[in-house]
């Protein structure tokens, strides 16, 4: 692609050689001469000096050498753009693979894919150009919408449903079981029957491996354009709300809410029941134990304010200090007995 076309598409102005044809992408300091790489600020001016890239997404005013360069405010967000229109994947070939096993009343659009060893339940529906990978399986009652892709070991559980342009990522599992159990006279946990289902909107990406439970009644859903990462799990009746971001590893118990544009970092983890305001950011390993106003910033487990962790950490770190320090002066004060001081030296 030239880069004058790339500039237009992303609406970006170019400055220098606006013919030049992008061949691929790459990090700056990998990339090539015929390559488009991008640099975020003036402190990589060493690194984008020695950089082979032969054109560069840069900010305003950063001098890159005469290089053919497009401007922008956000050279990493306007780059992820440029690799999406240069890698843009070619639509799969239509049709039903003769190796899946669809349901007679199931219902496909002719312009979707379906793959070898794909299984479409009873009175599933499947979108427009939606992709399934081999090994999928749509339990009954399954919605799928248009544009949607769900990779290879996908398991849809009755009564699912997700909108259009979802991407489901290998072994995502949507709608098995919430945990629910209750005990019984004798302190024996008896099933809760999950009669709920899981619905997930628009623009969503599921990362492999992530589960999320179907409602023990109502519904878990997951809001427009979410992305959750690999290996979580979202429990029976959550509620994860628009531009919500999970990583990796992170848990919401049983009916706990997510508002709108809320970051939870790696192992993140909530208590039940739990509200978690809009803006809200929650550091890696946070654990949740009380709801979050909106915009809230917590680190720990518990969890607490960005400054209140920040400062607690620093002081944990000079705990064995402080030990010896207060332990001098209670001898000082006649507090320690030389048995407790030999006590004090083995805790150590």
């Amino acid at each position: 692609m030239r880069l004058r076309d790339l500039a237009t598409a992303l609406g970006r102005p170019v400055e220098g050689d606006g013919e030049f044809r992008v061949r691929a992408v790459a990090a700056l300091a990998d990339a090539g001469p015929a390559d488009l790489a991008f640099v975020r600020s003036p402190a990589l001016a060493r690194v984008l000096a020695a950089s082979g890239a032969g054109a560069l997404i840069a900010p305003p005013g950063l001098d890159t050498g005469g290089r053919p360069t497009l401007r922008s405010p956000r050279p990493d967000l306007d780059f992820a753009r440029a690799v999406a229109l240069l890698l843009e994947r070619e639509p799969p070939a239509p049709g039903v693979h003769a190796r899946a096993s669809v349901a007679p009343d199931a219902r496909i659009d002719a312009s979707a894919q379906v793959g070898p060893l794909a299984v479409i339940g009873a009175r599933a529906r499947v979108g427009p150009r939606t992709w399934i990978h081999p090994h999928v399986v749509l339990y009954a009652d399954v919605q799928v919408g248009a544009d949607c892709i769900l990779h290879a070991g996908c398991v849809l559980r009755e009564e699912v449903s997700i909108g259009d342009r979802v991407v489901l990522h290998p072994g995502v599992v949507l709608g098995a079981d919430g945990f629910g159990y209750a005990l019984d006279e004798t302190g024996r946990p008896t099933k809760v029957p999950q009669v709920g289902r899981v619905v997930v909107e628009d623009d969503v990406e599921i990362g492999a491996n992530t589960t999320i439970d179907r409602a023990t009644l109502g519904e878990t859903r997951v809001r427009r354009n979410a992305k959750i990462d690999n290996l979580v799990v979202v429990s029976h009746n959550c509620d994860v709300g628009e531009d919500v971001l999970v990583a990796a590893q992170s848990g919401l118990a049983g009916s706990t809410r997510v508002g709108r544009g809320a970051i939870l970092m790696g192992q993140t983890a909530s208590a039940g029941h739990l509200e978690i305001g809009a803006a809200s950011f929650l550091g890696a390993r946070a654990a949740l134990h009380k709801d979050l106003p909106p915009g809230s910033r917590v680190w720990g487990a518990p969890a607490l304010e960005e400054r209140r962790w920040h400062k607690s950490i620093a002081v944990f770190a000079r705990l064995p200090e402080l030990m010896r320090r207060l332990r001098v002066i209670e001898r000082r004060l006649g507090l320690r007995s030389a048995r407790g001081d030999s006590e004090s030296e083995g805790e150590r």
